[in-house]
């Protein structure tokens, strides 16, 4: 009975597609046998003879069983992320047939009839032109009637120039969301048309086995990708695409124990490298059958941040410490489930620092240096919690920058933990020093009448204009550091506030001392023009702080 049932499966396999001609399913790859196609690790594998193409070349694609037979099967050459057969075959093989696709000759290969096979070698030809980009073979194999398997793929095949380099753009992010999980800055670039992107995709192999990577960026000593269990680097598995003492490309796998340079450690089960420096932009692709291995959870799971860096290498080809805070993926990611995120180059903690910054010595604290020099005399008389109003003003302004700048010195050192950035930290340390020192020793000043009083007031004011310039500087250097964009726009704003403040300085300067002779206390009822000169600054102020706090927001 066993035997019948059997063979009444194999005739309808024979009714349904025993000559293998199946033009219709082309697209789906799927057979209309009315039922869903299997889950699990197809018992199947689809290799190919060689990791890259050039225009023309021939690849060598073998359909193996791994036990037992399959009666169907099709296959085609899509490009990654494609959804129709790309190139042609040129031989089908033995109990095969080449079949035609989307009105293309010899687009796809498939079986001739539904005898047993064990394996199946076809050849395949890239076109000598038009779109040449990576590519992937994608086979359906057939075991029965009601048990069949979709999509089961081989290795990437990467595009070749033909001069022994992979093309620069031969990364790309089609299939990202798809096929593929994506992570890019600027969010959704695309390396085949930007060479200013820096993009990493990882793909699950058909047997679920491992991962096709792809890591693009511009760098002049190496690009790298990290999988960590939290936005802190630190015990994060990482690969390394990077120049070597004779300036190719090299391929490193290395685990982080820190904020150190990496210990490299055996590369494990890795293939299919290829890799390429062209214009100053590294980019690689490899497969990597290795588990992913992180030590801050206890759980195992799949899912991770990604980190993306770039920094030199020295003459040995030995990796340095990264210039910028890496890109990091703003949520976790499952790489056997398909995604696409943006990147973010500095986390919200870092993120809040600047704001804090830029608030303090852009704003409260350039409006409270202002009201101390300039609107003394005019609000003379005018009290507050039994104080002049501007030295109420004043105070409360420079303590509000004070309190935010420790607020801000504390977030980032507690994030850092080191002294990464070059400059910048060293001058936010001074601009926190002195910034604690302006408080500190106005509360032990002599009073107003004393005869070393004059001792204090140049000694704040020098005091203040250091702090101010060195807070200027600690915020040119920040923008540096973290501005994406190829014309530094977000310097060249805070330039331009510079610029902004200095006028209106130079401008109450020179109609303080113009007006110094008619202040006097018969006018206390009008609005001075030192008020509305004040006025004017703040509103300007205010948009130049906006748009620093909107580009910081998106970098």
């Amino acid at each position: 009975m066993r035997a019948y049932i059997i063979l009444f499966a194999c005739v309808r396999i024979v009714e349904c597609y025993k000559n293998g001609l199946i033009s219709s399913a082309c697209g789906s790859m799927a057979p209309n046998h009315g039922s869903s196609a299997q889950t699990s690790a197809a018992p199947y594998s689809v290799t190919v003879d060689k990791t890259s193409y050039s225009a023309g070349d021939a690849v060598t694609v073998t359909l193996s069983a791994k036990s037992g037979t399959f009666l169907g099967f099709l296959l085609e050459a899509r490009l990654i992320g494609g959804s129709t057969p790309f190139g042609s075959f040129s031989s089908a093989g033995t109990g095969a047939q080449l079949l035609a696709c989307s009105g293309q000759h010899s687009a796809a290969v498939s079986h001739s009839s539904p005898t047993p096979k064990s394996q199946i070698q076809s050849i395949w030809k890239a076109p000598t032109s038009g779109n040449l980009n990576n590519i992937q073979f994608s086979a359906t194999f057939v075991q029965a009637y009601s048990s069949f398997w979709v999509g089961v793929k081989s290795a990437q095949v990467t595009y070749s120039t033909g001069n022994g380099t992979t093309a620069m753009n031969g990364i790309s992010s089609a299939g990202c969301g798809i096929t593929k999980t994506c992570v890019s800055q600027p969010s959704n670039c695309d390396p085949f048309t930007n060479s200013n992107c820096y993009f990493m995709s990882a793909m699950p192999l058909s047997d679920g086995s491992g991962f096709n990577f792809e890591i693009f960026g511009p760098s002049n000593g190496y690009v790298a990708i990290a999988f960590s269990d939290d936005q802190q680097m630190g015990n994060d598995d990482i690969y390394i695409c990077g120049k070597n003492s004779q300036g190719n490309i090299q391929l490193q796998h290395a685990f982080s124990t820190g904020t150190t340079t990496p210990t490299t450690i055996r590369m494990g089960n890795v293939t299919n490298f290829n890799a390429s420096f062209t214009n100053g932009v590294i980019s690689c692709s490899f497969t990597s059958r290795n588990s992913i291995s992180t030590t801050r959870s206890s759980a195992s799971t799949n899912s991770y941040y990604i980190f993306l860096a770039n920094g030199p290498v020295d003459q040995n080809g030995v990796i340095q410490i990264h210039p910028n805070t890496p890109i990091i993926s703003s949520a976790k990611i499952d790489l056997y489930s398909p995604q696409v995120l943006g990147g973010e180059q500095y986390p919200a903690i870092v993120k809040a620092h600047g704001c804090l910054m830029l608030i303090s010595w852009m704003t409260t604290g350039s409006v409270g240096m202002l009201i101390a020099r300039y609107l003394k005399k005019t609000t003379r008389g005018t009290r507050c919690c039994g104080k002049d109003f501007w030295f109420v003003a004043h105070m409360l302004l420079m303590l509000l920058s004070v309190a935010a700048t420790i607020i801000a010195f504390i977030l980032v050192f507690s994030y850092a933990q080191d002294w990464a950035g070059g400059a910048h930290p060293v001058l936010g340390c001074m601009v926190m020093i002195l910034s604690l020192v302006q408080p500190t020793a106005a509360m032990f000043r002599c009073g107003p009448q004393h005869e070393r009083r004059f001792i204090f007031n140049w000694a704040h004011a020098i005091n203040a204009l250091a702090i101010k310039a060195l807070a200027v500087a600690a915020i040119f250097t920040g923008l540096i550091l973290v501005d994406p964009s190829q014309d530094g726009w977000l310097p060249k704003v805070m330039g331009g506030f510079v610029a902004w403040e200095a006028l209106f300085f130079l401008f109450l300067d020179i109609h303080q001392k113009w007006t110094e002779k008619d202040v006097d206390g018969d006018d206390y009822g009008q609005i001075r023009p030192e008020v509305l000169i004040m006025l004017a600054f703040f509103l300007g102020n205010v948009a130049f702080l906006v748009t620093l706090l909107v580009g910081i927001g998106n970098v």
